[in-house]
């Protein structure tokens, strides 16, 4: 599919930004750029799951179409993306048209996609076929439409992480467990900074990614948090400026060849022409 490199006004802000003010956080990244998917047909991109060597992928966007394809780089930057489009289905059989959000890819090709409206997750033994429903948690129920489980990350003992993108009751994101067939509530987050969740990936380290929304006036702004399940320890590794990037939804964390950690994510742009679906990247150093 046709992009491009971006070489927008928001380039040149972006460039500006981390060389006068270097991102907030207590960990080194570095900006490696951001590629505009403009295929007419690519939209509403809130899941990604990238292969261990960055080069393929899977999307969801949240109007139950899936993309697969292949990312070419020059160096550390994007120059190309190829990808087939696919309707997903429901567990009838039917097509689904629901509001799919969270996205995870096993090794062996097994995926499960979370989704708002009725907040629950789906397993798919193979992407183009029929799904089976995971028993819910009871706290799902009561979820807001619009606010449900848009963040899904598989774990490297195969268990499942899901929370919903605004804290609960007690103003902490209560990050649930799917393992053994049951769900629990694996630990709960502070908010950082009223960012809401949206994305979220294992990473090769073993550490829980979790990308973070932000809507203002002026834009949009992310963060990326990076919290170990066993202690909780818990770095923020970037906080954006806003307007620095689009609607950012989707989180894919990978080791590069030279073994640094990369943050590699998607844009939502909710279908509107005034928005971009992007793919941004970070290098961990």
């Amino acid at each position: 599919m046709p992009g491009r490199t971006e070489l927008s006004f928001r380039t040149f802000f972006t460039a500006a930004v981390l060389a006068a003010c270097p991102l907030v956080g207590s960990a080194e990244v570095t900006y490696l750029g951001t590629y505009i998917w403009n295929e007419r047909h690519v939209g509403g991109v809130s899941g990604l799951e990238l292969s261990d060597d960055g080069s393929s992928f899977v999307a969801i966007s949240d109007r139950s179409i899936l993309y697969r394809g292949t990312i070419t780089r020059d160096g550390d930057r994007i120059t190309g993306v190829t990808a087939e489009k696919l309707g997903l289905r429901r567990p009838d059989g039917g097509e689904m048209r629901d509001d799919t959000e969270g996205l995870a890819v096993a090794p062996d090709g097994t995926a499960w996609i979370s989704l708002e409206g009725e907040a629950r997750v789906l397993r798919y033994s193979q992407l183009d076929g029929v799904p089976t429903e995971l028993p819910a948690h009871p706290d799902f129920a009561g979820m807001r439409d619009n606010r449900a489980l848009e963040a899904l990350a598989l774990a490297p003992d195969g268990s499942l992480y899901t929370l919903p993108e605004v804290p609960g009751d007690d103003g902490l994101f209560p990050v649930y467990r799917y393992a053994g067939g049951t769900w629990s509530i694996a630990f709960r987050l502070r908010p950082r900074e009223g960012f809401m969740a949206v994305g979220a990936d294992f990473g090769p380290d073993g550490a829980l990614y979790l990308l973070g929304r932000k809507l203002g006036p002026f834009g949009f702004r992310s963060q990326v948090r990076r919290i170990v399940p066993g202690t909780m320890d818990e770095t923020v590794l970037l906080t954006t400026p806003y307007n620095q990037h689009d609607n950012l939804e989707g989180l894919a964390v990978w080791q590069d060849e030279s073994g640094a950690i990369r943050l590699t994510m998607i844009a939502d742009d909710n279908f509107y022409p005034i928005q971009q679906t992007e793919i941004v990247e970070y290098r961990l150093d």
